[in-house]
């Protein structure tokens, strides 16, 4: 073999080539192949999407060709993308996530956008809560686009809470959003002009088979025997730290739209109680709005 021979087959194999090869592999389990590829090596090689699409022929070495083959191997076991590259996009900003807390879904955007409205309309000093707030991302969307919002994110899981606090700094809103360990909102005063919760609803029976159960926290998908339990308890609690006038929303299973906003009415017999579908047409949101005292 010659010395030229020998270094062509010593030479680290190209992004492209990478790619490629990844591409087929994934291709059988997944309707981006492309894409998940590409954001798989430009999270590890710390490029754009844009700048590997670009430049197919960049050299890899072993130790990066050994990395992504790792963080390949367990994308086909199913291990979901975001974990394996540390983020997740949501409603415009790029959130750390990890296997202590939920990732971010699109259709929890429909609380925000729903949030943001209504203190649009009402813009004033407002003070919020975002109850199990894993990620932060709804805490952290509200406070970036609401100047004037203090929010209060509280989780049971401390390990959630790092998350959140990671986040907040990372966006500039850790000032604005404070952090409580706390079942729900029971070490909390209020009174809370905007509560915002995206609780854990899939009833247990379900979860047995889910893929999301495999490798999401248990702790922030178990919603209980009919997946209610944390929500009947925290409306039980609700008309204690509601404010007047306020908001409470609650993101839900699409079975439960009926049985949510049955409970929402016990606890607030005279709010009006709302019920809103997300992109597919399925119950989605449950909007509680307190009216004034006279």
């Amino acid at each position: 073999m010659t010395n030229s021979q020998q270094a062509g087959r010593l030479a680290p194999a190209s992004l492209g080539a990478w790619l490629s090869l990844a591409r087929a592999r994934l291709k059988p389990l997944s309707d981006q192949p492309g894409l998940e590829a590409t954001v798989l090596a430009a999270a590890l090689l710390g490029q754009t999407r844009a700048t590997l699409l670009a430049h197919p022929e960049l050299p890899l070495s072993k130790a990066q060709l050994r990395e992504l083959d790792g963080l390949l191997e367990r994308l086909l076991q199913g291990e979901p993308l975001p974990y394996l590259t540390s983020k997740q996009e949501f409603f415009g900003l790029s959130f750390q996530v990890g296997p202590d807390v939920l990732i971010p879904r699109p259709e929890t955007e429909l609380l925000v956008e729903t949030a943001l409205a209504w203190l649009r309309a009402s813009p004033a000093p407002r003070l919020a809560a975002d109850v199990g707030c894993g990620s932060g991302c709804i805490a952290v969307s509200l406070a970036a686009h609401t100047p004037t919002l203090t929010i209060l994110a509280c989780d049971r899981s401390r390990e959630a809470l790092r998350v959140t606090q990671h986040n907040a700094a990372a966006h500039a809103v850790h000032e604005r959003v404070h952090l409580l360990q706390s079942d729900l909102l029971s070490s909390a005063a209020g009174p809370f002009d905007l509560v915002c919760a995206n609780l854990p609803y899939i009833p247990s029976p379900s979860l047995t088979g889910l893929p999301v159960a495999r490798h999401e926290p248990l702790l922030a998908l178990d919603g209980g025997p009919d997946g209610l339990r944390l929500i009947r308890a925290l409306l039980q609690d609700a008309p204690r730290w509601l404010a007047s006038g306020g908001l409470l929303l609650l993101e839900i299973e699409y079975r439960q739209g009926q049985a949510v906003s049955a409970l929402a009415r016990q606890s607030f017999p005279s709010a009006r109680v709302e019920l809103l579908h997300d992109l597919a047409g399925l119950d989605r949101l449950v909007c509680v709005h307190n009216h004034h005292v006279t």
